[in-house]
C-alpha cells in the first residue's frame, strides 16, 4: 500500500478529556489545539469538525498571518530608520552612512516579496499546482539574496567614487546619531524577524533577519568612520563605506546556502533520526526505512516505509500505519503530511518489490531496515 493516509480522523475516537475550550493531550501537550474565543470560537465550534487536518490547516494559516504581521512591523521600523538616515546623508555627505542607508532600504524592500510569498502560500492546491504555492517563500529567498548582492555592489561603487573624489564631511554629530539609531533599529528588527522565522519555520524570514542583524553592525561601522574623521582622518568615512561590503557579502553567502538547501529539499539529519525513532516506537512496526522529509514553505512533509507482520490483514496493516502517522504528527508539530508505505517484514520482504526494483536503482541505499 503506497497511498498517502490523510489525517482527518475525528478526535472523538480518541476520547480525549476536555477542559474548557482546550483538549488535554497528556504527553502530547505540545500539539496545540487551542480554540478561538468569542464569536469566532462559537462559529468555529458550530461549523468545523475538530481533526488533525483542520488543526494543521489552522496552524498553517496562523503561521502565515504571523509571518505577514512580522513583516509589516519590521518594514515600518526599517523604513523609519532609513528615512531618518537619508536626511542625515543629505546634510552631511557621509559615504559610510550612505552605504548603510542603501543597505537599510534594500533590507526594508525585501519584506515586500516575502509578504507576497506568505499571501500566495496560503492559496489552496490546484490540479496544476498539486502541492500548493508554498515554494513561493523559497523564490522570495532567492530575490532577497539578489537584492543583497545588488546593495553590496552599489555600496562598493559609491564608496570607490568618494575615495577618488573626496568630499568634506559635515554635521558630524548627526552622522553619529544616525549610526546609533541605525544600529538600534536594525538590531530590534533582526531579533524580531529571526525569532518569528524560527517559530514558524520560515527560512526566508530567518535569512532576512540575519541580513538585518548585519545591517546593525554596518551602522556601528559608520560610527567608527565618524570617530576617525573627528580624529583627523578625513577619508576614514569613505574607507568604512567600502569595508561595509564585506559583512554584506558574508550574509549573502550564508543566506544563499540556506535558500539553496531549501530548494534542494535538504533537512537536518537529526530530523530524519527523530522520525525513525518515533516510528519504531509504534506498536506493530517492525522496521522503518526510506525516510524522506522536506520543507514545503514553513511546514514539513515526510514519507517512509514501515515493515509490519506480513500475515496481517489490510485493515490491520492500515491501522498500524494510521497509528504511526498519528504518533509522528504529535511528535513533530511542524510536520503537516505523512505518507506511509506498508511493507511485509521478514527475510523475504525484498521479493515483494521485485517487479518494480529495476525502476528505482537510486533507492538501493535506502532499503527498509
Amino acid at each position: 500500500m503506497s497511498e498517502p493516509h490523510p489525517h482527518d480522523h475525528d478526535h472523538d475516537a480518541h476520547d480525549h478529556p476536555h477542559d474548557g475550550d482546550e483538549h488535554a493531550h497528556g504527553d502530547h501537550a505540545d500539539h496545540d489545539h487551542a480554540h478561538a474565543g468569542g464569536l469566532r470560537g462559537l462559529f468555529e465550534g458550530l461549523f468545523h469538525t475538530h481533526s488533525h487536518s483542520a488543526s494543521r490547516t489552522d496552524r498553517a494559516l496562523e503561521t502565515s498571518e504571523r509571518g505577514i504581521w512580522a513583516l509589516k512591523v519590521s518594514l515600518l521600523g526599517l523604513l523609519a530608520t532609513a528615512i531618518f538616515q537619508v536626511v542625515v546623508v543629505l546634510i552631511s555627505g557621509s559615504t559610510a552612512l550612505l552605504a548603510d542607508t542603501i543597505h537599510n532600504f534594500a533590507d526594508a524592500l525585501t519584506a515586500l516579496p516575502l509578504w507576497l510569498a506568505f499571501v500566495l502560500g496560503r492559496r489552496p492546491p490546484t490540479r496544476r499546482y498539486t502541492y500548493g504555492y508554498r515554494r513561493a517563500e523559497d523564490l522570495a529567498g532567492i530575490f532577497i539574496v539578489l537584492v543583497m548582492v545588488g546593495s553590496a555592489a552599489l555600496v562598493a561603487w559609491e564608496s570607490y567614487q568618494k575615495l577618488i573624489n573626496p568630499q568634506p564631511l559635515a554635521n558630524l554629530g548627526w552622522v553619529i546619531a544616525a549610526s546609533i539609531i541605525g544600529f538600534a533599529g536594525n538590531k530590534l528588527v533582526a531579533l524580531f524577524r529571526i525569532r518569528v522565522g524560527r517559530e514558524i519555520g520560515s527560512a526566508a524570514l530567518e535569512a532576512d533577519g540575519l541580513h538585518a542583524r548585519t545591517d546593525g553592525l554596518t551602522s556601528l561601522a559608520v560610527l567608527v568612520g565618524a570617530i576617525g574623521v573627528a580624529l583627523g582622518y578625513p577619508q576614514a568615512d569613505d574607507w568604512i563605506g567600502l569595508l561595509i561590503t564585506i559583512p554584506i557579502l558574508q550574509v549573502v553567502w550564508g543566506a544563499s546556502k540556506t535558500v539553496w538547501e531549501r530548494l534542494m529539499d535538504a533537512v537536518d539529519p537529526a530530523l530524519v533520526d527523530a522520525i525513525e525513532r518515533e516510528a519504531r516506537r509504534v506498536a506493530g512496526v517492525q522496521s522503518v526505512g526510506q525516510v524522506r522529509v522536506r520543507w514545503l514553505g514553513h511546514n514539513l512533509e515526510a514519507e517512509l516505509h514501515a515493515g509490519v507482520d506480513g500475515t496481517l490483514s489490510t485493515i490491520e496493516s492500515h491501522t498500524i500505519a494510521q497509528g504511526l502517522e498519528h504518533a509522528l504528527l504529535h511528535a513533530l508539530p511542524q510536520l503537516e503530511t505523512v505518507t506511509v508505505h506498508v511493507d511485509p517484514a521478514g527475510s523475504a520482504a525484498d521479493d515483494y518489490h521485485a517487479t518494480t526494483a529495476h525502476h528505482r536503482p537510486a533507492r538501493a541505499s535506502l532499503q527498509v531496515k
